[in-house]
């Protein structure tokens, strides 16, 4: 077979770190796609996958290869050789088939002069993870970057062909996109569904957007949204120590806010979401306080379930996109 059948899309709704690793592992492991694709961004981006009871970082590669199935770094990814080189030795210790990983050989390559400079100019400033991705998007935009097809063996290349059923992968959040994003505080790449077409297949082919969310917000880096006094906030700092909240690529402490109900229904309105998955519902249970942000105001409620209600009821009356909303307790499935 060789046309597109469908494409479903995961990406994050929030500002990373949603779990979509997790998402795209459960959709993965049920057998229904024949290449898994990520579609932007670089190894500044920090992926982790439960299986069989073991957990497994990935930082640029797709999570289909923890299942066999083909995964595809795109055109619009920016590669560092030597940090994939690493990935892929590590995927092979762990058992995993480093074969099913290919690169498309438009994508364009991070060279340690990128990284160089984002470590003397961008990371105090904008709180970057000093990967060089910032320096190499301005290459690639200036036209004097590096291709993957010109530096890369030609056994790592993909094809770029495409068939059958295929599940998209993002990295990062909505609220880090480079357009929509609270700018300049954002990432340098489009991490909105619509830019997992720049695989090669149009949007008619789309057919599930799942959007994932926790039901608390969160922030690495800086941004004047997530202001540093919220790290001294006492209910805040213990719903990031029940959370875990450390960055999987950097290793920060990430900021931790209420859910802001405002943003996360225009980010499902504006990318179409069809299926909602909020994450880390159980950290909020254990923490035993349930606030929101609504309508620019706190909102505090008397149970988990009233909490709850309110976000699926809001939701359902402001999107008739979102067929489904998962509220998920577990690290290791929807």
């Amino acid at each position: 077979m060789n046309e597109i059948q469908y494409v479903d899309i995961v990406f994050g709704i929030s500002w990373g770190d949603e779990g979509k690793g997790k998402v795209t592992s459960h959709l993965t492991n049920k057998g229904n796609y024949d290449y898994v694709c990520r579609w932007a961004g670089g190894n500044n981006a920090g992926h982790t996958v439960f299986l069989r009871g073991k957990k497994y970082k990935t930082h640029l590669v797709p999570s289909g290869v923890f299942h066999g199935i083909k995964s595809i770094i795109g055109p619009q990814c920016v590669v560092h050789p030597d940090s994939l080189t690493e990935e892929l030795e590590y995927l092979d210790r762990s058992g995993f088939d480093r074969t099913l990983v290919k690169v498309s050989p438009r994508a364009h390559i991070v060279t340690e002069e990128h990284i160089d400079k984002d470590k003397k100019s961008l990371a105090k400033k904008l709180g970057t993870t000093s990967k060089g991705i910032a320096p190499c998007y301005a290459d690639k935009m200036a036209r004097t970057g590096q291709l993957a097809k010109d530096v890369l063996p030609a056994d790592m290349l993909w094809d770029e062909k495409l068939h059958g059923r295929i599940l998209c992968e993002g990295a990062q959040g909505y609220y880090l996109d480079i357009d929509e994003g609270n700018y300049p505080y954002i990432t340098s790449s489009t991490t909105l569904p619509y830019g997992a077409c720049s695989l090669g297949f149009p949007p008619q082919k789309i057919r599930h957007i799942w959007g994932i969310s926790k039901l608390y917000d969160t922030r690495s880096g800086i941004d004047p949204l997530f202001p540093e006094h919220l790290l001294k906030d006492e209910e805040l700092a213990n719903l990031g120590d029940i959370g875990g909240e450390i960055g999987v690529t950097t290793g920060r402490r990430r900021k931790c806010n209420w859910l802001n109900v405002d943003l996360l229904l225009k980010a499902a309105r504006r990318t179409g979401t069809t299926h909602l998955v909020i994450n880390k519902c159980d950290i909020i249970k254990k923490l035993g306080i349930y606030k929101l942000y609504h309508n620019h105001e706190l909102i505090e409620f008397e149970s988990y379930n009233k909490m709850t209600t309110y976000i699926t009821d809001k939701l359902g009356k402001s999107n008739s996109l979102v067929k489904h909303i998962f509220l998920s307790n577990s690290p290791e499935k929807i």
